[in-house]
C-alpha cells in the first residue's frame, strides 16, 4: 500500500487592504490639514478682521482716493509685467527646448535667479543702477524720463521677479510633445508661425494660461522689491501691497485687511477659473 505525500504549500500573503486604505486615508488628511493650516486659517482670518467692524468698511476703503489709486497702479504694473513677461517666456522657453547652443545651461540656471535672490536684494540693485550715481542714471536724466521712484523702476524690478514663472510652465510642456507634430506642419508647406499658431500653440495654451496666472499673482502681491525702488509716495508711488504696509504702520488695521482680501480675491478666482476652464475642456475633450 502506497502512502500519498502532499507538498505543504506555502500560505498566500493577501495584501492587507484595510491597512492599505487606512493608509491612504491618513494621507489625505494629512494634506487637507497642511492646506487648511497654511492657506485656509489665514484666509478666514483675514476675511474676520476685515469685516469685524463691519460690512460698511469694504465700502469707505474703497472709496478712499488712495486706495483706488493703489489698485490703478498695481493693475498698470500687473498688465505690462504680464505682457513682457508672457512675450519673453514663450521666447526663452521655446529657445531653451529647440535650440542647442553654447551657453544654455548656464542660461537655463539664470532663468531661475529671481526664485534665489531676494527681491529686497532686486530692489536695491535697481537703486544702485539707477540713482543717483548708478550706471544708468545720468543717461535717463539727460532724457528727462525718472526711473527711479517712479512707475518705469518698479515696473522693471516686477518683470525681473515674476520672469521664471511662464518660462518654467512652458519648459516641460514643450519638452513633452517634442518636435513630431511640428516637423510634419513645416514638411507640409506651413511657414514657422502657421506652425506655431496651428500647432505649438493649441498643445502649449493651459501651460501659458497658469504661468500668465501665476504672474499676475506674483505680481499683485509683490511688495519687497517694490517697496524699496517706489519711494512709497502716497497716490503717486503706492501700490495695494505697499498700502497695506502703510496702512498697518498707521494702526488702519481693518482698511489693510479688507486690501489683502481683495488682493487674496483676485489671484484665487484667477488660479481656481484657470483650473475650472482646464477641467471643462478636458472633459469636452474626452466625450468626443
Amino acid at each position: 500500500m502506497s502512502v500519498s505525500s502532499t507538498t505543504p504549500t506555502e500560505p498566500i500573503q493577501v495584501a492587507p487592504v484595510g491597512r492599505k486604505r487606512l493608509g491612504r486615508a491618513l494621507l489625505a488628511i494629512a494634506a487637507v490639514g497642511y492646506v487648511a493650516v497654511l492657506l485656509l486659517l489665514p484666509l478666514i482670518g483675514i476675511v474676520a478682521k476685515a469685516l469685524e467692524p463691519g460690512i460698511g468698511i469694504v465700502r469707505d476703503t474703497l472709496a478712499k482716493p488712495e486706495v483706488q489709486h493703489a489698485f490703478l497702479l498695481t493693475g498698470i504694473i500687473t498688465v505690462i509685467t504680464v505682457l513682457v513677461t508672457t512675450f519673453f517666456g514663450l521666447v526663452v522657453a521655446w529657445v531653451l527646448v529647440r535650440q542647442r547652443f553654447v551657453g544654455r545651461s548656464l542660461m537655463n540656471a539664470v532663468v531661475d535667479l529671481p526664485f534665489a535672490l531676494s527681491p529686497v536684494t532686486v530692489g536695491l540693485a535697481a537703486v544702485l543702477l539707477f540713482g543717483t550715481g548708478g550706471w544708468f542714471a545720468d543717461y535717463f536724466a539727460a532724457q528727462g524720463i525718472q526711473v527711479l521712484f517712479a512707475l518705469p523702476s518698479m515696473v522693471l524690478v516686477t518683470i525681473f521677479i515674476c520672469i521664471p514663472f511662464t518660462i518654467r510652465e512652458l519648459v516641460p510642456v514643450l519638452e513633452e510633445f517634442g518636435l513630431d507634430e511640428e516637423d510634419a506642419s513645416r514638411t507640409l508647406g506651413a511657414s514657422i508661425w502657421q506652425t506655431f499658431r496651428m500647432v505649438t500653440m493649441p498643445n502649449i495654451r493651459w501651460a501659458l494660461l497658469y504661468g500668465i496666472a501665476l504672474t499676475t499673482a506674483r505680481s499683485i502681491g509683490e511688495i519687497g522689491a517694490v517697496l524699496i525702488v517706489s519711494g512709497t509716495i502716497s497716490g503717486r508711488t503706492e501700490t495695494a501691497t505697499i498700502y497695506i504696509f502703510t496702512a498697518l504702520e498707521e494702526r488702519l488695521d481693518a482698511e489693510a485687511h479688507v486690501v489683502a482680501l481683495i488682493l487674496a480675491a483676485v489671484s484665487i478666482v484667477l488660479l481656481v477659473g484657470i483650473e475650472w476652464l482646464h477641467r471643462r475642456n478636458e472633459r469636452a475633450r474626452s466625450h468626443t
